[in-house]
């Protein structure tokens, strides 16, 4: 296949080959890798194989599916290194912050004192309204 990552970006889809040196598991419907800008130490990828661009647009047996390999990398995850929590995550469109319009699920293994404050976790994407608890 080759879809294009985002409006006016003609690079073919990194997430619709799959590439056995990157994979850790693989299902009928979807995959797990491992991410190529890691966050963190074991920071990893859910991935359908159909082509689509968000969550919304998957089947339930594909929800399906990524949801157990979500628990299969948090199992594997655990085992190679331990971490202390996770951030698990979707970007969904361009205002979200997406720009390979192939659906991914982050899976972030997160280790106490990787930031200097954990606190609201994925709030910090809206870095002015992250510190809520500030606010009262």
């Amino acid at each position: 296949m080759n879809h294009t990552r985002a409006p006016g970006d003609d690079r073919p889809c990194p997430f619709c080959n799959i590439y056995n040196d990157e994979l850790m598991i693989e299902r009928p419907l979807a995959y797990l890798r491992r991410d190529h800008h890691p966050l963190t130490k074991g920071h990893s990828l859910v991935i359908p194989k159909r082509h689509v661009a968000t969550f919304f647009e998957t089947t339930k047996d594909e929800r399906l599916q990524m949801i157990e390999l979500l628990d299969e990398a948090k199992a594997v995850l655990d085992k190679e290194h331990g971490p202390d929590g996770y951030n698990i995550g979707i970007n969904s469109g361009p205002a979200a912050g997406q720009t390979v319009m192939h659906l991914h699920m982050h899976v972030i293994p997160r280790y106490a004192g990787d930031t200097s404050e954990a606190r609201g976790g994925i709030r910090w994407i809206i870095p002015e309204r992250a510190e809520y608890w500030k606010t009262k």
